[in-house]
């Protein structure tokens, strides 16, 4: 039974900013209180949350924004969304507040019909079982321990670990810790956590100074756009980047236990691949007996018009591990249960997840397949591309390589100097967005974005673009 959102009928009209700049006073006040206590470098504005509304952001100075980045793409159903502040205020969240339990020694009552409602309502095909953890880069990190222990259980075989690899561990040296490899994708993110900055791909900032792992990497494909008429060149590059992917494998220095990729290279610059290249990774790690991590804390939860992005590709044979996060406000990574660990407490934590999340996680699944959010992101993403292409072709200065699939959609500005002021320049427009990579901006909206919140982000767009041709390439 379809519903009616209820968010659509409090939205704004329109967006609005009443200050000159962004942020204004009362977020540079608030920043400035906050700084005392945290870093607040990186903050835009300060966000008066009990205010916002569906795809509507508000700040502390009561400027409404258009979202289109929604908390670097995790908010998926819109502020406020009635059926996750009914859930939150409920009996069963109050409950798991004032008594959260360690999941993997004391589950609750209810956890097995919370994971079989909400996270296994979506599962990947071929996956049977979910591991929940704290956020993404938890999820990963957890992943590649179950790649490892697997990877140590065909090592072993039926033999238990010896007496040296019980002494040796210790010390942090082989045999007990043995070199065994994650390999990653250049210009793939994965997390900032220890294992997962090691196969964070993306920018030196995030991993400089850091100690890291000697993993390997391998070439993404670097697609030229309009694809149609590159298609000859994309294909040699993605050959190219096969190869290398299986040589890598073959030929590193130390065995590796699983391959990670994005289905689009999200921090890395929204970098995109056919799903031949994918089926050829698939391929790849299959016939080398390596497993195959899909890595979806993006792109998961249906922004790309499919629930989960690697649903695009066709596969003959699932992927091992699909890791999420984000949009479903939980984080976890579902898995056969072939990778369960051959024994309790080796890949665990206290907390194991948390059945709050799983909550909202249920609630934002029900709206998500409810309303049909799936379909209606991709009617939205093709009437928002269908709109950028000729605005691309008007100011192909400042508008280049758009690419998306659903509403994760970006294009590229010429350097990171022209992408920073034209987001400047958005949100004093009133609509709030986001770069990723060095050059690209990126559009992460809510599930719930259609075509009249495009139409409203289209005129703000163009009046921007308009103003920055005259002041950059007056004629």
């Amino acid at each position: 039974m379809r519903r009616h959102l209820s968010w659509a009928r409090e939205e704004p009209n329109e967006p609005h900013v009443a200050t000159s700049a962004v942020p204004g006073p009362a977020s540079k006040a608030a920043l400035q209180r906050l700084s005392k206590l945290q870093d607040t470098r990186a903050a835009t504005f300060v966000g008066d949350y009990g205010k916002s509304t569906g795809n509507y952001i508000t700040d502390a100075d009561g400027n409404t924004f258009l979202d289109m980045y929604c908390q670097i793409a995790s908010i998926p159903v819109g502020y406020n969304n009635k059926a996750i502040l009914e859930a939150a205020k409920s009996d069963q969240m109050a409950t798991t507040l004032a008594n959260r339990p360690a999941l993997g020694v004391f589950p609750s009552t209810d956890w097995a019909q919370l994971l079989e409602e909400s996270f296994m309502c979506v599962s990947p095909a071929g996956m049977d079982m979910v591991f929940t953890t704290a956020h993404g880069s938890d999820a990963n990190e957890l992943a590649y321990k179950a790649a490892f222990l697997h990877y140590a259980r065909k090592r072993r075989g039926a033999q238990a670990a010896s007496q040296e690899d019980l002494e040796t561990t210790m010390d942090n040296m082989p045999p007990g810790s043995p070199d065994v490899a994650i390999l990653s994708f250049s210009s793939g993110f994965h997390g900032r956590t220890f294992g997962a900055l090691s196969t964070t791909r993306s920018k030196a900032i995030h991993k400089l100074d850091m100690p890291a792992f000697r993993w390997p990497r391998s070439s993404f494909p670097q697609l030229q756009y309009p694809l149609e008429k590159n298609q000859e060149e994309n294909a040699a590059e993605e050959n190219r980047c096969l190869w290398e992917l299986e040589r890598t494998i073959r030929t590193n220095e130390v065995p590796v236990a699983a391959v990670i990729v994005e289905p689009i290279q999200s921090e890395g610059g929204d970098r995109h691949a056919s799903a031949e290249f994918f089926r050829g990774v698939r391929r790849i790690t299959t016939e080398n007996d390596v497993l195959l991590i899909v890595d979806e804390v993006q792109t998961g939860c249906g922004a790309t018009g499919s629930f989960w992005a690697h649903e695009h590709w066709g596969l003959e044979t699932p992927p091992d591990m699909v890791t999420f996060s984000k949009k479903m406000q939980a984080a976890g990574f579902y898995h056969t249960r072939e990778l369960m660990a051959d024994q309790p407490f080796r890949n665990f934590n206290t907390w194991l997840g948390d059945p709050a999340r799983a909550i909202v996680a249920r609630a934002i699944i029900g709206e998500v397949l409810d309303n049909g959010l799936v379909e209606q992101v991709k009617k939205t993403g093709d009437y928002l591309t269908s709109h950028l292409k000729p605005l691309a072709i008007r100011y192909h200065r400042l508008v280049a390589n758009i690419r998306g699939q659903g509403t994760f959609v970006a294009f590229d500005c010429p350097s990171p100097e022209l992408r920073a002021e034209l987001l400047d320049l958005m949100r004093l427009e009133g609509v709030n967005m986001g770069g990723s990579g060095e050059v690209a901006v990126r559009f992460r909206p809510m599930l719930t974005l259609t075509n009249r919140h495009v139409n409203l982000f289209l005129t703000r767009f163009e009046s921007v673009l308009n103003k920055m041709y005259k002041k950059h390439w007056p004629q």
